[in-house]
Parts: C-alpha cells; sequence; structure tokens
C-alpha cells in the first residue's frame, strides 16, 4: 500500500502527488542514502552534480516527515547562538562553523534559481520579542552576528515591528533579510526532481531494515537491496530502531501547526504587511507567516519523544489568538504534527559509523536551513575534500541522560525552568 503524506496544507497544495515506485531486487549505486527529507535529498543532489551514481531510499513519501511538516521559514543559524558555539567548542571551530551561518539558506535560494522550483520563495523574516530582556536578547544577537561578518540584521522598536506584524504582544524586535519562507514540501519534491534529471533514483516504500557494513555496504529493505561504495544515513527524527547507537544520540520532539481558512487578501496583508515571517523569541516559540492564498499558517508548541497532543488545535489556537485576537471567528482548516530531532547539545550531528558509511542528524529546530549545509559537508566529504564535514564530525556529541527510557521526563523538567522564565520575563 502507498504511503500517503499527513493531511497538511502542503499536501493539499502540493506539486507532485504521485508516488514513486519502491525499490524491487537487486541495485547498485556509488552512494546510497537512506532517508528522502532535506538532509537525504540535499547531499543526493550535491552529489549527482558532482558526477555520481546515487540511490535515495525513502520508507514513505518523499518529504513526508518534518521536511514536508514544518514552518516554512528560512531561519538562519543554529539553534544555539554562534558566541555560545564558540565558548563551548574553541574559537577555532566556532569562525568556521559561523562562517557556514547563512549557507544553508543561500543554498535553498541557488537550488530554487537553478532548478526553477516553484516554492513560493518570500524574503525576509523577523523575530519578535515579547520582554524587553528577550529584545536585549536579540539586540545582543545582532552584535555577535556582525562579529562573524553578517550584518543583515535590523533592530525594530515596536512601532517599526507594525511595517511587520500588526500586534499587540510585542515590544521590538529584528528583522533578518537574509530570512524567508518556502512551501516546504514543494521545495523538497523540486529538489527530488532535479536529482532525477541529473540520473538519481529515489525509490519510496522502502523502508530500510537492514545495514550491512563492509568495504561495499549492502542496504536491504524487505523487497530488495543496493550495494554502493558509500552510505548516508539521513534519518533524523524518523530513524527508529535501525540504527540504535544513533537513535540514542537523538529524540524525536514533536511540533504542532495550524492553517486557517483564507482570509482574504486586505486582512492577510493588515496581520503581517510585509509578508515576512515570524518567529517569537520564548523558549517554545510560536512561528507563523502568511500564505499565497492569503491564510495564516501558525505554529508551535512541542512534545518531547515525538507523540501527537491529544488536540492540536487546543495546543496552538490560544496563543494564536493572544497573536491575533480578530481570528477568533476563522476556520481552521488544516492542522497537523511532525517530529523533528532534538540533542543533547541542541547542535547538529554529523559523522561516520565507518569510513564508508556517513550519517547526518539533529538539527533541533533548524533544519530548513541546516539540512542543506549539512547535505552539502557530506557531499564534499564523499568527494575527498572533508575538512568543512570534519569541523563538525569532530565535536563531542552525547545520548540523553537516562536513555530512552528516562530523556523524555528530565527533558521536560529543564524545559519547564526556562518555560517558567519566559512567563516571569526574566
Amino acid at each position: 500500500m502507498t504511503a500517503q503524506h499527513t493531511a497538511s496544507y502542503y499536501a493539499a497544495t502540493a506539486t507532485k502527488k504521485d508516488a514513486r515506485p519502491a525499490l524491487q531486487g537487486a541495485a547498485q549505486a556509488d552512494i546510497c542514502i537512506v532517508g528522502a527529507g532535506f538532509t537525504g535529498i540535499s547531499a543526493a543532489l550535491e552529489l549527482a552534480e558532482r558526477g555520481y551514481s546515487v540511490i535515495v531510499l525513502e520508507a514513505m513519501r518523499v518529504g513526508w516527515g518534518a521536511s514536508g511538516r514544518n514552518g516554512g521559514q528560512i531561519v538562519n543559524g543554529y539553534s544555539r547562538d554562534l558566541d555560545v558555539i564558540a565558548k563551548r567548542y574553541g574559537a577555532a571551530a566556532g569562525r568556521a562553523i559561523g562562517a557556514m551561518a547563512l549557507e544553508g539558506g543561500d543554498i535553498i535560494r541557488q537550488r530554487v534559481a537553478t532548478y526553477d522550483i516553484a516554492c513560493d520563495l518570500v524574503d525576509g523574516g523577523v523575530f519578535v520579542a515579547l520582554t524587553q530582556k528577550q529584545m536585549d536578547g536579540l539586540a545582543h544577537h545582532k552584535q555577535i552576528w556582525a562579529e562573524y561578518g553578517h550584518h543583515d540584521f535590523t533592530l525594530l522598536d515596536r512601532a517599526g515591528l507594525k511595517a511587520h506584524v500588526e500586534s499587540e504582544r510585542y515590544v521590538g524586535g529584528l528583522l533578518d533579510s537574509k530570512g524567508g519562507h518556502i512551501h516546504p514540501l514543494n521545495l523538497v519534491q523540486g529538489e527530488a526532481a532535479a536529482l532525477e534529471r541529473l540520473g538519481g533514483k529515489i525509490f519510496e516504500d522502502s523502508r530500510v531494515i537492514a545495514v550491512d557494513r563492509g568495504a561495499e555496504p549492502v542496504i536491504r529493505t524487505a523487497a530488495g537491496e543496493v550495494k554502493a561504495k558509500h552510505v548516508l544515513i539521513a534519518c533524523n527524527a524518523y530513524i527508529g530502531d535501525l540504527l540504535p547507537e544513533l537513535g540514542q544520540k537523538i529524540m524525536p520532539v514533536s511540533t504542532q501547526v495550524l492553517t486557517t481558512e483564507p482570509l482574504g487578501e486586505a486582512h492577510a496583508k493588515r496581520l503581517l504587511p510585509s509578508n515576512a515571517c515570524v518567529e517569537d523569541a520564548n523558549y517554545v516559540l510560536d512561528y507563523y507567516r502568511r500564505t499565497p492564498d492569503h491564510r495564516l499558517i501558525y505554529g508551535g508548541g512541542i512534545v518531547y519523544g515525538g507523540q501527537d497532543p491529544d488536540s492540536i488545535r487546543a495546543k496552538i489556537l490560544p496563543n494564536m489568538l493572544k497573536t491575533f485576537p480578530d481570528l477568533r471567528d476563522a476556520r481552521i482548516d488544516y492542522a497537523w504534527s511532525g517530529n523533528f530531532a532534538l540533542t543533547l547539545t541542541r547542535f547538529p550531528q554529523i559523522g561516520r559509523l565507518a569510513p564508508n558509511i556517513y550519517f547526518s542528524h539533529g538539527c533541533s529546530g533548524h533544519g530548513v536551513t541546516t539540512t542543506h549545509l549539512l547535505g552539502r559537508l557530506v557531499a564534499e566529504a564523499i568527494d575527498g575534500a572533508p575538512t568543512r564535514f570534519d569541523i563538525l564530525a569532530n565535536l563531542p556529541y552525547y545520548p540523553f541522560p537516562g536513555g530512552k527510557t528516562l530523556r523524555v521526563p528530565l527533558t521536560v523538567l529543564g524545559s519547564w525552568y526556562y518555560r517558567a522564565r519566559d512567563r516571569l520575563g526574566v
């Protein structure tokens, strides 16, 4: 039976709706990639551009997981700010990682232009502050990024923010002119189509059940196998029990998204005049944006462990109405949930399980841009230029304390502290 995308706004408005065939029998390629989300497809496309033969195996559909369900926001950087990264990993690593901070967004824009991908790309993103403490944090963010050569930020006071967000919740914000938003499922499907035009092959409904290591690894599904010179494991939050040594270092976390009915052009433009996407500065943040058909996509909330909440609407709608009270009568046409992979350090992990078996996962909520960067770094390493890959691969990675049994309650305890600080404004 062909797997189906979750019932999201993105799936309903996707350009490509037909499925690809499952793997049957034996196949061979230079590279086999497990997982057809942004990481896997990005790496595959980079490698195909370099002349490698590539096969991608996907358990469900291209973009079925977080890559096709997220808020669709181009948010530059990582889940930890650049000064925190430098303090944690050293000045040299900090400089190298900081130099890459805008590259994921640049890759997306290059791909859209090169392959003529119709994914509703819009430039501009705004971080908004609910308290003066958060506003001070945004000013610090701007200062730190300038120290790394990134000067695309503009601080906004309450009045200046009105050009972007019509809400009384915020005291100010920070405009990132190199931020933006896209239709994520159409982006990853467009990249997949570009890969196929270059000769790459993608098999859907082809869940990998075993990875046989060796000089030429064999990747097995229930109905076939791929022999390859190199392998990339790019399953992120949906890795399951395939490779426990990877699964123990990440935790699936679900986030929830609503989409309103079409509000009409005038109403949608009044709420978000500049059409920039928005995310707030809370520990558990809200994020939202307009769509081309004048809806509001509003997301937020997290459930550690990756389960769906009892009611997506009940989890997200109250905050949406705090932000935009005049939407109280707006119909909600779509509500869905999806998982991203969280790491203990909140920093992505890439590395090797063997000299010819690579992995990449754990963007911790910054996946749209970071996955594109990581896909390129893996491709560089396979292509014989591992310098940038090794900068990240050599960072220390840790499993969650308590293993799968205790990682959720321990993380929840920590999140209560930060949520309380957000509520108290300290």
